[in-house]
């Protein structure tokens, strides 16, 4: 089953019952909003989950690109990316968890011919302050899918201040022969779809305050979906993935893991480029700066003669078009050259200066700081250039 298809059965399975689409945002969070990206569907809606009324209702759904950078020394593996979509659910004081659950499980089974002997629910167990979360555990008994109680691993929040509550987690087995164990003591358990009852805020000191109204926030993500509905072993052989498996490979031999980090670096470059980051030395810039660095590390460490401006612009258009972005390839294209003589440049200069025998021994933090400030050597840069 191809990403479009999926999308289009999880966005009708919902309007059949009652949500109205509302459109993604970029990567750029709404004004306020203190992360640097938009992280996960339910950012842009954060107002609404806290009591502000929707324009389009209580019931929504939607498609969302976001971008993590907490699981960048993850990328690589079978399931890890940095930039993602996220099909998103939300319940805005209306129905609660157990409702959401038993449509989320009737969409795998009915709406995309998921076995229900392939899936494992996880819950919360409950802790000192919340009690556990009985009703979606019984949901799940009643449906014959088995259930695992956690607490850490089911107690959602959006950092370390805002909307926060218990959620349940739905695994879909990935491994061959029948499944076994449970999700926490195996991974060939896989999370798919997170539905977070947002029941509290936590505030600056920590503690917990009752939300004006229960909310149900779902995200479910699409790479990871379609892979193991496409019978993939990772989410870089998914479809979305075909152009970058096609055109990657030949134009730079690579090992799997450096092949998979590339394409995942560069598409995620084009994402943030297409939606107006440039690059910088501070905020988004720098992520994007770090991404285009973390691909030339890879490149160069093998032939020095590579070059981003070898990569096809049919990547380029594919990704921007994937995106329903108005970025030109040319002008992406131009500036990840940039970035890379950019790159060269200051390898040139690191590897002059630390040669110096003052950093020549084991650096202190001192060293670091005058590396960064003096010389524009990020810390990262330096380690990377003394394993030379």
């Amino acid at each position: 089953m191809r990403t479009d298809h999926i999308i289009r059965t999880f966005v009708e399975y919902y309007e059949e019952r009652g949500h109205r689409r509302i459109t993604g945002s970029t990567l750029l969070p709404p004004p306020g909003d203190p992360v640097l990206f938009t992280t996960s569907g339910m950012h842009p809606l954060t107002p609404y989950l806290e009591g502000q009324p929707h324009p389009l209702g209580k019931r929504l759904v939607n498609v969302q690109r976001c971008l993590r950078t907490t699981d960048l020394d993850e990328v690589g593996d079978a399931t890890h990316l940095t930039v993602f979509e996220m099909l998103g659910t939300w319940s805005l004081g209306d129905y609660g968890g157990p409702l959401s659950l038993d449509w989320g499980y009737g969409l795998l089974t009915e709406g995309l011919g998921i076995d229900p002997g392939l899936l494992h629910a996880t819950a919360f167990a409950g802790d000192d302050r919340t009690g556990p979360d009985t009703a979606s555990a019984e949901l799940w008994q009643g449906l014959g899918v088995p259930v695992e109680l956690t607490i850490q691993d089911n107690w959602w929040s959006n950092g370390p201040v805002g909307p926060c509550g218990p959620d349940s987690e739905i695994f879909f087995w990935s491994g061959d022969g029948p499944p076994r164990s449970t999700p926490t003591r195996d991974d060939r358990w896989v999370e798919v779809w997170n539905h977070v009852t947002m029941t509290h805020r936590r505030l600056d000191d920590g503690s917990l305050v009752p939300l004006p109204q229960r909310n149900v926030d779902t995200g479910l993500g699409l790479e990871r979906l379609a892979s193991l509905l496409q019978g993939k072993s990772s989410v870089f052989a998914c479809d979305v993935f075909a152009p970058w498996r096609r055109l990657v490979p030949p134009l730079w031999p690579l090992e799997e893991p450096d092949c998979r980090l590339v394409s995942d670096h560069l598409r995620s470059v084009v994402v943030l480029l297409g939606d107006g980051v440039r690059p910088s030395n501070t905020g988004r810039g720098y992520v994007l700066r770090r991404l285009v660095r973390r691909v030339l590390t890879v490149l160069w460490r093998e032939d020095a003669s590579r070059s981003l401006g070898d990569l096809p612009e049919d990547l380029v258009r594919h990704t921007l078009d994937h995106f329903h972005q108005d970025a030109r390839p040319a002008d992406v294209l131009r500036t990840l050259l940039d970035e890379e003589h950019r790159f060269g440049r200051l390898l040139t200069r690191g590897r002059s200066v630390l040669a110096r025998p003052r950093f020549r021994g084991p650096l202190a933090e001192e060293d670091f700081h005058y590396l960064h400030d003096t010389h524009g050597l990020p810390r990262d840069l330096v380690m990377g250039l003394r394993e030379e």
